[in-house]
Parts: C-alpha cells; sequence; structure tokens
C-alpha cells in the first residue's frame, strides 16, 4: 500500500466519524466471523451467518476503500 494511501486511513481514522464508524463495523464483523471460525460445528443457520458476515465486511472495506480513493482525488488543502 502507498505511503500516501496509508498516510490518508490514518488521518481519516483519526479525524472523519463516518470512516471510523465504517473501520468499527469492519472489526466488528471480523470479530463475529472469527468467533463463529472457532467453533467446531457449524449448523446452516451459522454457516449462512458466516456467509453474510463476510459480504458485510466486504462492502464495508469496499466502502473505506472508496473513501480513500474520493480523498486522493482531492486537490490538496480542502
Amino acid at each position: 500500500m502507498p505511503t500516501l494511501t496509508r498516510e490518508i486511513r490514518e488521518q481519516l481514522l483519526t479525524y472523519d466519524e463516518h470512516f471510523q464508524k465504517l473501520a468499527q463495523q469492519h472489526s466488528e464483523y471480523e470479530a463475529q466471523l472469527k468467533q463463529l471460525s472457532q467453533a467446531t460445528y457449524l449448523n446452516l443457520e451459522d454457516l449462512q451467518r458466516q456467509v453474510t458476515l463476510k459480504k458485510l465486511k466486504l462492502g464495508v472495506k469496499d466502502a473505506m476503500e472508496q473513501y480513500v480513493a474520493q480523498r486522493l482525488r482531492q486537490p490538496p488543502g480542502q
């Protein structure tokens, strides 16, 4: 990941409330997936929940990436 992208991500995590909420959602989905993956057996409901969580997590990640890309396209000083 380029340094500029990393810097923008860090700035957004520090100063942008919307980006912070997206990052928090991503972490929550990740934690739920981790908890599911630790189960020795997943029933059909658990498997469906796992698929849903993966889709939600990916959607949030995409939104975060779009947010960073949008910031990269902005002229400096805005």
